[in-house]
């Protein structure tokens, strides 16, 4: 297998489908083969039932289900551990980045670097719907302390779509724990801590407005970048074995 695309999903019903067919579309047309792994978390709706149905009709595509509500992060890990492919790509399932932004990372990978991710804020990125205003400033507020603390030098940590090799998705999400929304987070500190190479890539997205994003969310977001940073350093302490 040489591509898995992995989407975590969570009451994704009302907009997974569309997204599930546009990328089984895109992947199929292209001589490389694929997988694409659904990994619900826990969905009370008809999230399992619709991918399921779907499946029968896109090969390559199969759900996997946590049998309750754990997080964004515990779902990727999820689909990244069951994965087979060369690459390992995660998506939202709201497909704000649309896959045919794929190709942008793929070349990363392909000069060198071990991990593509995806960034909504640099100069030749295009946005063709932006977020609210206060979206926006929460996302620039939480970078400016993320790059200060934790991962100096990229811009955008949080954008839903990120390529890994499959050693480089090995290696990092067996050492991951959080399973909230401060995952990538953890996911890129860790990457890095482990001596794989990051490289943002400019993309194309669109802002859902359903987005499960939330303010409240900012503090234990700070909380967290010092927690994270002070495992890390602990880690980097520790003698060599």
């Amino acid at each position: 297998m040489e591509l898995s695309l992995i989407i975590p999903a969570f009451n994704e019903a009302q907009r997974i489908g569309l997204t599930l067919r546009r990328a089984h579309r895109f992947l199929a047309a292209r001589p490389a083969s694929f997988e694409i792994l659904v990994v619900d978390d826990g969905s009370t709706d008809d999230t399992v039932a619709l991918v399921t149905a779907l499946a029968c009709k896109l090969p390559g595509l199969r759900v996997l289900c946590s049998p309750a509500n754990r997080g964004k992060g515990h779902a990727v890990r999820l689909g990244m551990r069951a994965a087979t492919g060369g690459i390992r790509l995660f998506s939202d399932a709201d497909g704000s980045t649309p896959i045919d932004e794929l190709d942008p990372l793929l070349q990363a990978l392909a000069e060198g670097a071990d991990i593509a991710i995806g960034s909504r804020y640099l100069a030749s990125s295009q946005i063709t719907r932006p977020q609210p205003w206060f979206r926006w400033v929460w996302s620039r507020l939480v970078n400016r302390v993320v790059q200060r603390v934790l991962l100096p030098g990229i811009v955008d940590t949080h954008c839903g779509f990120k390529a890994f090799t499959a050693a480089a998705a090995a290696r990092t999400f067996a050492a991951c724990t959080v399973d909230g929304w401060s995952f990538d987070l953890e996911v890129l500190a860790r990457a890095r801590g482990h001596g794989f190479s990051i490289r943002e890539v400019p993309v194309r997205w669109e802002n859902d407005e359903r987005s499960k994003a939330r303010l409240r969310q900012l503090p234990r977001e700070f909380r967290y970048v010092y927690c994270l940073r002070q495992q890390l350093r602990q880690v980097e302490k520790k003698p060599a074995s």
